[in-house]
């Protein structure tokens, strides 16, 4: 099991790493395990070999009549194998990784993500996809046109005028708020939208304070929808002792959208970054 365990960690560091090799034989019973690689699925046609996948698969909406393994980063092998699964297609992150040597060592091959939030990234998310469902050439189709879009993204963003100052919130429990600094989905997500991340000074997530996010002075403020309803919506983030000193609060805007369309980096990402970018400069705010 240990060597099991340390052929899984050293795979995962890969990008676009394997566990077997990647082949152009299409499978039968694949369960994906991240929302983005879900949607590539879809994307390319092949959801008809699908058996499986995690609570994160939400899109499309299809995706609910597929068996749920779980929350992707907190897996137990004995769900997986369950579906007898002959390809698990899987995210950077999902784990443990104990789980996920344990499905490999009962023999099915697990082929992983790379672990960047990045255009680049997601077009190399889609051909490792497509190449271990045994649809290349769907894989590079699907890719030039997604490239397409990326840059017709990045065009419109170029058009805007400004570069927002803004706060992400990720995550907003019984403490303070977590505000999203550099090395994070939300930081890759704020400068494809021209925007200028109030917190790139720390890197990760980090707590704020009154006076850190009155000083940073974001001109809008950013978060997962599920994160504003924790909040208590519009009004609570005007309340919310951290936050409502802030230029954001005062003019009440507040971007909350889904979390795996906002930073999955999945094939949504081109609709998703142009709609974020129109949003923090008040042209869509929620």
């Amino acid at each position: 099991m240990i060597g099991a365990l340390r052929y899984v960690m050293a795979a995962l560091l890969l990008v676009g790493g394997s566990f077997g090799d990647i082949s152009t034989e299409a499978s039968e019973r694949v369960v994906t395990l991240g929302g983005d690689v879900t949607e590539i699925v879809y994307a390319l046609g092949e959801a008809g070999q699908l058996v499986g996948r995690d609570l994160t698969s939400t899109f499309p909406a299809e995706t609910a009549n597929l068996p749920s393994v779980g929350y992707f980063r907190q897996l137990g092998a004995e769900g997986v194998l369950s579906l007898k699964p002959e390809l698990i297609l899987a995210a950077s992150a999902a784990g443990p990784a104990e789980a996920m040597a344990q499905i490999s060592a009962a023999g099915v091959k697990i082929v992983a993500m790379p672990d960047t939030y990045s255009p680049e990234g997601l077009l190399r998310k889609v051909e490792i996809t497509a190449d271990a469902l045994g649809v290349p050439e769907k894989g590079k189709s699907y890719a030039a046109k997604l490239k397409q879009d990326l840059e017709t993204a990045k065009s419109a963003v170029a058009a805007m005028p400004g570069r927002p100052k803004v706060l992400f919130i990720i995550a907003a429990g019984g403490g303070a708020p977590m505000a999203a600094g550099t090395h994070t989905a939300a930081d890759a997500l704020l400068s494809l939208a021209g925007c200028e991340n109030v917190f790139s000074a720390h890197s990760g997530y980090k707590s704020i304070s009154l006076e850190a996010a009155a000083a940073a002075a974001p001109e809008a403020i950013a978060m997962m929808s599920l994160t504003l309803d924790n909040l208590g919506g519009v009004e609570g983030i005007t309340q919310n002792p951290a936050l409502r000193l802030t230029p954001a609060a005062r003019t009440k805007r507040i971007i909350a959208r889904d979390g795996s369309y906002l930073l999955s980096f999945g094939p949504r990402l081109p609709q998703a970054v142009v709609d974020f970018a129109k949003a923090v400069r008040g042209e869509a705010a929620q």
